[in-house]
């Protein structure tokens, strides 16, 4: 992973345990054929409001930390999956029903799957 998107997803993911998210795992996307971008951070809340939280922690955190801003966001307005645009990293924050459901780890099964334990 270059330092930039290591930083990217680095910083992402402790936004997301400070607000307690879950199921965390950064699936690294480098090198590989027709992905629209370089690396995922996926995670889970347990509710819309827990949802919402982690969206707004990622992106204040992203910006104040590194000055980026996202592309788009969409989901907010049910919080039911909402991803976050970084153009070289994605953030996907999940319910845990819609995470099951979509599975999109599973779509990337030749990429670097790393998996963050869940703080206790």
């Amino acid at each position: 992973m270059t330092e930039q998107i290591q930083k990217l997803t680095e910083t992402a993911v402790k936004a997301i345990k400070d607000k307690k998210g879950r199921g965390i795992s950064v699936i690294d996307m480098q090198g590989m054929d027709g992905v629209i971008c370089q690396a995922f951070v996926i995670c889970q809340g347990g509710s819309p409001s827990q949802i919402s939280a982690i969206a707004d922690n990622v992106e204040e955190v992203m910006r104040k930390e590194l000055g980026e801003k996202p592309l788009k966001i969409v989901g907010m307005e049910n919080c039911y999956w909402v991803a976050m645009d970084y153009v070289d990293i994605i953030v996907h924050i999940f319910l845990p029903e819609a995470h099951e459901f979509y599975d999109i780890e599973s779509l990337w099964q030749d990429a670097t799957v790393t998996e963050i334990p869940d703080e206790e």
